[in-house]
């Protein structure tokens, strides 16, 4: 059940982070949006960043293994950075159009998967 909640919460923490990064990308097609200079993009960025560290900080302390969750620190790691690219692919194929998701991209995040395959193995 811990490695579960440690997921999801890994899921919608990496949702904020890709929006707080990749979303100002986007928003640029709002009139009122692009009337703003790089420091207020950065402040509203960090704004939705908090809500990131919100959901990731809990995931990372209730699934450490010191802590009593499932996961090693670096079985922590990987898993967040898996959930990251899946979480940004589904997030450029849903509001980038024009950005292309080709082999070579499933290639590697295949090669990505397999790592977290060899970290988990024992």
């Amino acid at each position: 059940m811990k490695a579960l909640f440690t997921i999801l919460l890994l899921v919608v923490s990496n949702t904020f982070m890709t929006l707080a990064w990749y979303g100002h990308l986007k928003f640029a097609e709002w009139k009122w949006f692009n009337k703003l200079g790089l420091v207020a993009i950065v402040l509203i960025s960090w704004g939705i960043a908090l809500f990131e560290y919100a959901f990731q900080v809990p995931a990372n302390k209730l699934g450490f293994k010191e802590n009593g969750g499932p996961f090693s620190l670096i079985q922590l790691k990987v898993l967040q950075e898996v959930i990251t690219l899946i979480v940004f692919v589904m997030f450029t194929v849903i509001f980038f159009k024009k950005e292309t998701f080709r082999l070579n991209h499933a290639i590697g995040f295949t090669f990505l998967i397999l790592a977290v395959y060899f970290i988990f193995k024992k």
